[in-house]
């Protein structure tokens, strides 16, 4: 809406159509089959679940479409399933295992275990974890597999009650965080052991807000003393008055990052070309002012993920009002935080290899 009313892009409007993916990677591949070729869609944004976006990778590069992965977190995204077309712009398990791991282990306990989601997702992040615990000096005592869509945690939580561990690690995503956050409140888990969760997002979070616990990570938050947060929320505000969520949180904001910057580098590369896009994209640099977050961003030019401030929270004991659910306690650089293994597994197709697309 933005583009629009300012002329569009290069002169023309932005036209979008929008599906629900199911989180399911059969219907997030015949979603974009359909957009590239029903739709003429040569640009394809979204994706909450990691195996759903690379789903959808292997179809947008087949046909050489750009495509946005906005908010997907397991670090095979920009690692071994990177691509030529996808851009990748949420933080991942790894980013968040980083600025937060190596100062629990000698501040809280060095015996860990681990809480996973079996799928792509949960593996990689909690791999990551594992790599960062053991760097610290830490041990990994045990980690227990959880399936998608459990809403009993009963005998995961007994298994950790019995082992003690110093510090729970989850990789637990969706609907299945909001039963696990509401069981460890019910029994009283949320003190001792430690937990470090990963990413949280706001949607799911404000779903649940009473049962929010331990620390966790996140991108973005509505209320961070920086310029340009309280204009960004009152413009989100004005957008989505029907909604069931007051205010924006790391999923509205990787999603409007990414939109802009793409729209920018259309206008920057002054062609639709899709290769000189990808050229744009991947030598992309955004202020922290603009990026409204506390340090530069930079999208890394081998992986395709974009490099950013990695914030770590906790619920906030004193709230100014019934949004404001997080105490952020921590701020870590992007190269600090960044994913340098993903360096080595990501192989970008060479550009002469990539089916040439313009709008």
């Amino acid at each position: 809406d933005e583009a629009n009313a300012k002329g569009g892009v290069l002169g023309r409007k932005v036209t979008w159509i929008t599906a629900d993916t199911e989180t399911t990677p059969a219907t997030g591949s015949r979603i974009a089959e359909r957009f590239i070729t029903r739709e003429d869609c040569t640009i394809l944004i979204g994706a909450v679940h990691s195996g759903v976006a690379n789903a959808i990778t292997q179809v947008a590069a087949k046909n050489g479409v750009i495509y946005l992965n906005t908010n997907s977190s397991a670090p095979s995204e920009a690692g071994e399933n990177c691509s030529r077309i996808k851009f990748v712009w949420d933080g991942n398990g790894t980013n968040f295992s980083k600025a937060s791991v190596k100062n629990a282990v000698g501040s809280i306990g060095k015996n860990w275990m681990l809480l996973t989601n079996d799928y792509v997702w949960g593996h990689t992040t909690s791999a990551a974890t594992k790599a960062q615990v053991e760097g610290a000096g830490g041990k990994i005592v045990d980690n227990l597999l959880v399936p998608q869509n459990t809403r009993d945690f009963t005998a995961y939580l007994l298994k950790i009650q019995q082992a003690k561990p110093d510090v729970v690690a989850t990789a637990i995503g969706g609907d299945d965080i909001k039963a696990l956050r509401e069981q460890v409140a019910q029994l009283k888990l949320d003190g001792k052991p430690a937990w470090i969760n990963n990413q949280q997002d706001w949607p799911d979070v404000w779903g649940a807000p009473n049962s929010l616990f331990g620390v966790f990570g996140t991108t973005w938050y509505h209320k961070l003393a920086l310029p340009g947060v309280a204009e960004f929320v009152k413009k989100w505000q004005a957008a989505n008055k029907e909604g069931s969520i007051p205010v924006p949180g790391n999923v509205s904001y990787n999603g409007y990052m990414a939109t802009r910057e793409l729209l920018r580098a259309i206008e920057r590369a002054g062609s639709t070309n899709n290769i000189k896009i990808i050229k744009e994209l991947e030598n992309l640099k955004v202020s922290a002012t603009d990026r409204m977050q506390h340090f530069d961003a930079y999208m890394d030019p081998v992986t395709h993920q974009m490099q950013q401030t990695i914030y770590l929270a906790r619920r906030n004991a004193k709230p100014a009002d019934k949004t404001d659910l997080y105490e952020i306690i921590s701020w870590t650089e992007p190269k600090a935080a960044a994913d340098t293994d993903a360096q080595a597994k990501c192989k970008l197709t060479p550009y002469e290899q990539v089916p040439t697309v313009d709008s």
